[in-house]
């Protein structure tokens, strides 16, 4: 037995493909999640990499049906509908991200002219790897376009694709001939994306790369060659149609725990698992563009289908509604009222933007658009209202914000030696009971290469002549040597009175792949003691293997403090996660758990949370140094 169903024809005479709107609903709701810093969300920066598969499936097939039907194919009309659909939507929102910033905080509009000319000629994303803008690891205010990198990608490809397809079309015009062709280049995408990417670094550069990202948008179009929407036959029998429901089924539960569970700094992420999730998002795609489909049936239910027609425009305006309405552009994903506000915000700005921005235009130019003006004459002034009554809802939170996100006093980042402070330091070490110290065996040994480092601020009130480590003496500081970033430094002061003589070799933005060196350096100079403290973590992630290549280095010191971090950031609980596996296979190494002594402590913070004010810092010390008396060597 045979079952059907009549697939839907838009007005050109395409297909539509309901279930694939649903697919889209599905990723933009996985990157707002991500956006708004959702726990349960933490891969939903895999949403994208869903869009890039659906973008290369679509434009190929629509090329490929409309090459088969007349033989040849208008490029430059291509463009231009391509243009059309996506332009006016974009330089709406940036016209309103504009004159936000000018009535709020004009100085940031200057200082993102090149982000603003970046997305308007879409090579924003080169642009951001030209200029070292981090996608993960950034202590400002991000951009509130920021998110604009994904759309010069496909615009990118949209303009260079095309051509290249007609040429394969044209010379290689067997199928199997053309996937090959296609997933060679996807494959050598997938490799630079492996062979770019340095483990425990910032994965920027491969992240927004057009040349390591590219493979996603190619993987789709491979599907478009071998699985022609228009070829898929509208009768199957009962059989095939469960497998098609099973396999799609499978890959829509794997996209959904993917999403949940995925660690944006783990390494398999960028060697392979980008792939991995092209290849899964394209099974989906397969089974959703089949009209026999039940899956395709439930995805393209009525709401899905609303909010995956107007999932461009929702990826547009809600990045700069949650960027420009929430203190210094951080999200935490606790505040519940501000989430649903700025929900309703992009859905609202969403919706008005497709209806009477992007629909008119893609329809029938300027002429749809004097019609819709005149039918919303004759409804009233609905959306003129809604478009002013948005902003005059969401600038005053993003006002509130931004103003009490204005710290006291700037922070302390650099020190240049001990300085007077008040001897109120027992008072605090009296309180400062929180750090319980664990020790377990096991040392294991990773190589991994150096990275280079630039000159710190060091702190040496040793008199030390000779090359040989000093004894350690706890009462003195002998012997004891911290290395750290910015918040070592801002401690530093109070750990020089309580500890005189230690060595503190800090520095702004310091990250735990520059810890080899500085070690090394330390050890030429006599510098390193045998006690040592460790505190890195706060200016991003790390893996594994360079922490075990840091402790495995110092598997001769007599103790090991490693301290754990607290910073409002995403890789936080990435940082602190593996802190606590490494340091347990080390019998030396002992945790200093910050941030459970730092909780409920946010007077101690800049507003930031991150750098300590005068108080933070003395408690910071008075810590590390009860600490250091609990754990003899």
């Amino acid at each position: 037995m045979r079952e059907s169903i009549l697939p839907l024809q838009s007005a050109s005479g395409k297909r539509y493909m309901p279930g694939l709107d649903g697919l889209r609903a599905l990723s933009v709701f996985a990157v707002i999640a991500y956006h708004l810093n959702l726990k349960w969300a933490q891969g939903g920066l895999l949403g994208v990499g869903i869009f890039f598969v659906i973008s290369g499936y679509l434009i190929t097939d629509q090329i490929i049906n409309y090459w088969e039907q007349h033989r040849r194919f208008n490029l430059l009309d291509f463009w231009i509908r391509r243009a059309r659909r996506l332009l006016p939507a974009m330089i709406g929102m940036l016209l309103f991200v504009a004159l936000w910033l000018l009535v709020v905080d004009p100085s940031r509009l200057h200082t993102l002219q090149g982000d603003f000319i970046s997305s308007l000629f879409y090579v924003n994303n080169w642009w951001l790897i030209f200029h070292k803008v981090s996608y993960f690891e950034s202590f400002g205010p991000p951009s509130p376009i920021g998110h604009l990198w994904s759309l010069a990608i496909e615009e990118q490809f949209y303009i260079l694709w095309p051509l290249l397809l007609l040429i394969g079309l044209k010379f290689a015009p067997r199928r199997g001939k053309l996937i090959g062709l296609i997933l060679v280049s996807a494959a050598a995408s997938a490799l630079a994306m492996a062979l770019i990417y340095v483990p425990g670094t910032d994965p920027s550069r491969v992240y927004y790369g057009t040349d390591t990202r590219v493979f996603a948008l190619l993987i789709g179009a491979a599907l478009a060659v071998l699985w022609p929407s228009q070829k898929l036959q509208t009768t199957v029998s009962g059989t095939e149609r469960l497998a098609l429901d099973l396999f799609g089924g499978l890959g829509l539960f794997v996209l959904i725990i993917l999403i949940y569970q995925t660690n944006e700094f783990a390494d398999s992420l960028y060697r392979g698992g980008f792939v991995l999730l092209s290849f899964i998002a394209a099974v989906v795609i397969a089974v959703l563009a089949h009209p026999a489909s039940r899956l395709g049936w439930i995805m393209g239910c009525k709401p899905l289908r609303w909010i995956g027609v107007r999932s461009y425009s929702l990826y547009i305006w809600h990045y700069p509604v949650i960027i420009l309405t929430s203190p210094n552009g951080i999200t935490d994903g606790v505040h519940v009222l501000r989430i649903i506000i700025q929900l309703v915000a992009s859905f609202l700005l969403a919706a008005l933007s497709y209806k009477y921005v992007e629909e008119p235009i893609r329809r029938g130019s300027f002429k749809a658009m004097r019609q819709t003006k005149i039918t919303t004459r004759r409804r009233g002034f609905r959306p003129v209202f809604l478009i002013a009554v948005i902003p005059l809802i969401l600038i005053p939170i993003a006002c509130s914000s931004f103003l009490s996100f204005k710290p006291e006093s700037e922070p302390v980042f650099e020190s240049t030696g001990p300085q007077n402070v008040k001897d109120e330091h027992k008072e605090i070490s009296n309180q400062a009971g929180t750090a319980e110290p664990s020790v377990k065996p096991n040392i294991k040994e990773e190589k991994e290469p150096e990275e280079p480092s630039t000159l710190p601020v060091v702190h040496d009130t040793t008199e030390a002549t000779d090359k040989k480590p000093a004894d350690t003496n706890i009462q003195s500081g002998k012997g004891v040597t911290a290395i750290g970033d910015s918040v070592i430094l801002d401690a530093a002061p109070f750990l020089d009175k309580m500890l005189p003589g230690i060595v503190i070799d800090g520095k702004v933005g310091r990250q735990m792949s520059h810890a080899p060196e500085i070690i090394n350096r330390l050890k030429e100079q006599g510098k390193l003691g045998n006690r040592i403290i460790i505190e890195l973590g706060t200016n991003g992630a790390f893996n594994k293997k360079q922490l075990r290549k840091v402790l495995h280095s110092l598997r001769d010191a007599e103790q090991i403090l490693l301290i754990n971090t607290r910073v409002p950031r995403k890789w936080q609980d990435t940082v602190n996660a593996d802190i606590a596996k490494v340091s347990s296979e080390f019998s030396n190494t002992t945790i200093v758990d910050w941030y459970s002594a730092s909780k409920g402590k946010d007077d101690y913070f800049y507003k930031d949370g991150v750098h300590l004010k005068r108080e933070g810092a003395e408690y910071y010390a008075s810590i590390l140094v009860k600490a250091m008396e609990q754990v003899k060597p």
